[in-house]
């Protein structure tokens, strides 16, 4: 039996700006044996923006307000079973020397929309990024002040910094 869906973890996949990554190298990276990957047992994230705007789902799910065990993906330690992970394409500058707000006006527009619609169909989830539960920079821009500014209410932000 699962638990309820509380979270909406926004994420970006730590490549640098412009560069296209697959769907097949992210699963790489988290799913390989070690050293070469990090040897989960699924990949960290229930669906990925391209920078073409393109949204592919990585992590099958069904709709309802609860994860199920095989819906489980390794966003965030912690909160995994009561959470929905969601990446955009990029997140460092092009040098990949430092993390930089790198979504593509496509990126940002379909994860307004992907997010407004988890809001809409769960009406109690919080949206999050990564590094409101991590000390990462992940996804390189600030959730909070990024919600606000599309409209979400505060009862459906994570409002924890």
């Amino acid at each position: 039996m699962g638990r309820k869906l509380e979270y909406l973890v926004l994420h970006c996949t730590a490549t640098p700006e412009g560069r296209n990554i697959s769907s097949d190298t992210i699963r790489k990276w988290h799913t390989a044996p070690k050293p070469e990957g990090r040897g989960w047992r699924q990949v960290g994230y229930s669906d990925m923006i391209h920078l073409d705007g393109g949204l592919e789902n990585l992590t099958p799910f069904n709709q309802d307000g609860i994860v199920e065990g095989w819906e489980v993906t390794n966003g965030v330690k912690g909160i995994n079973s009561v959470s929905r992970h969601v990446t955009y394409v990029g997140g460092v500058n092009k040098d990949n020397t430092y993390a930089k707000d790198t979504r593509t006006p496509e990126q940002k527009d379909t994860m307004e929309v992907y997010v407004k619609y988890m809001v809409k169909r769960h009406p109690d989830i919080k949206i999050a990024g990564h590094n409101q539960f991590a000390s990462k920079a992940c996804p390189s821009f600030d959730t909070v002040e990024w919600c606000k500014s599309i409209g979400i209410e505060d009862k459906n932000i994570n409002l924890a910094k």
